[in-house]
């Protein structure tokens, strides 16, 4: 067969079925596909080069390809594991992709040398120097307090917990951090990643993000710790907010969404939060036949005769025990972890790993997410279309739409505006040397 004549066969409209999950070779042909034309890979790039393009005399021309990147690729016997991938430019990135077709695509740090060449300066050193602060939050890690589904399986009804999770996280990334570049990704499946891309957080130390993490941290305790958020004294301010602002008024609709009160075993539960005993059995002896629980442990416990020291925090124990972020803090903590890219295909869902608007992330919906089987049965409908407007004609295209000006536009007129004073700084550092 010709090469013409193949290049004619990549491009014949592909017969799928929107609703099945690809698979195997399927799902390679499916990738194919994708990262052939939907892919955004000089966005990608911008982003990831943080202004490094070499169009400004003051830009790192290396920084890019100091940075890894993790490719996971289907095989005939089991899935290859491919790390420290580097790329010197957008299209050696975007040639390598489409070659490799991988089912998952991981970014990792900034190293002090090309991850590929490591091996030959293993003496000098390879050591991570820049990395985005990262979080990573899975709603199986809230399989104790969710009833509708469990593991990696999320629907309507659970999924506000990974949006409480925007909500106090990124509220308190901005304001009490003082980060501007944020995004929020959707896993693909059953969680959010969050990447904070400020040259501040970046250039953070190790003993730094462990601090950032810790201040988060108030989830706690193993799988077999009964009560894993304690409060001896007054709520911190960023507690007292998320409490005030976000947690207090999500439980009252979680009590109704997971049936919390409506059934015994889940509100026992509940009462073995308390630390009263009597406190305890009171309540079990009046909830018999009383559809009006919640409220009712809420006035026992905030009333002046119950209000002693053992019980003053345990309505906000409850509220944080079940609807706090609960973060993979160890993410957070390590430089060289690496996070999935955004756009990735998740490959036991087929969902793209979107971006999310914190702004109105209570309006995104997991189920709704554009699936890689169903961009191309929308890419068929549209056969005629010009090679510049793939993504434009796509369920994908708000997404990307997003992305470029939510958070890629602002970062980069940043990153410009950081390297253009470094360079005038420099020169003029230069200049004084000379006069003296």
């Amino acid at each position: 067969m010709t090469k013409e004549k193949e290049d004619n066969n990549r491009d014949d409209p592909m017969q799928i079925d929107s609703n099945r999950v690809p698979t195997g070779s399927l799902l390679t042909d499916y990738l194919r596909i994708y990262y052939g034309k939907f892919f955004p890979y000089t966005d990608m790039f911008k982003w990831l080069a943080y202004g490094n393009d070499g169009k400004h005399p003051g830009c790192d021309s290396s920084y890019f390809g100091r940075r890894e990147f993790s490719f996971t690729i289907n095989s005939d016997i089991d899935e290859v594991y491919l790390r420290f991938q580097s790329f010197f430019n957008a299209s050696e990135m975007e040639t390598s992709i489409k070659a490799k077709c991988p089912t998952k695509i991981d970014i990792g740090a900034v190293y002090t040398v090309d991850p590929a060449k490591r091996h030959a300066y293993a003496q000098s050193g390879f050591n991570p120097i820049e990395r985005e602060l990262v979080f990573d939050i899975d709603i199986s890690d809230y399989d104790d307090v969710r009833y509708c589904c469990s593991g990696a399986d999320t629907c309507l009804n659970c999924w506000p917990l990974m949006t409480i999770a925007i909500k106090v996280i990124d509220t308190a990334l901005r304001e009490d951090f003082g980060f501007s570049h944020i995004l929020w990704v959707y896993s693909g499946r059953r969680g959010v990643h969050c990447w904070v891309c400020d040259s501040r957080a970046r250039r953070l130390s190790k003993e730094q993000r462990s601090a950032i993490a810790d201040y988060f941290h108030v989830y706690k305790g193993g799988e077999n710790s009964l009560k894993k958020v304690t409060f001896s004294g007054p709520l911190h301010p960023f507690l007292a907010r998320a409490y005030t602002d976000v947690l207090k008024n999500e439980f009252e609709k979680w009590v109704s969404t997971q049936k919390l009160f409506e059934h015994e075993e889940r509100f026992h539960k509940i009462l073995q939060l308390i630390p009263d005993e009597s406190v305890v059995s009171e309540l079990a002896e009046k909830w018999q036949g009383n559809s009006v629980r919640w409220e009712h442990l809420k006035h026992m416990l905030q009333s002046g005769s119950k209000k002693t020291q053992g019980l003053r925090r345990c309505i906000e124990e409850i509220v944080f025990s079940y609807t706090y972020p609960r973060l993979d803090i160890q993410v957070t903590k390590g430089m060289n972890h690496l996070l999935k890219a955004p756009f990735c295909v998740h490959p036991g869902t087929g969902r793209i790993c979107i971006p999310i608007d914190p702004k109105k992330c209570e309006e995104f919906d997991p189920t709704s997410v554009p699936t890689v089987a169903q961009l191309i049965e929308e890419l068929n409908a549209n056969a005629s279309i010009g090679a510049d407007n793939y993504v434009e004609k796509t369920s994908l295209a708000a997404s990307v739409h997003l992305f470029r000006t939510c958070f890629l536009e602002p970062l980069i007129k940043t990153c410009k505006d950081e390297l253009e004073n470094a360079y005038n700084t420099k020169i003029q550092q230069t200049k004084d040397s000379l006069n003296w």
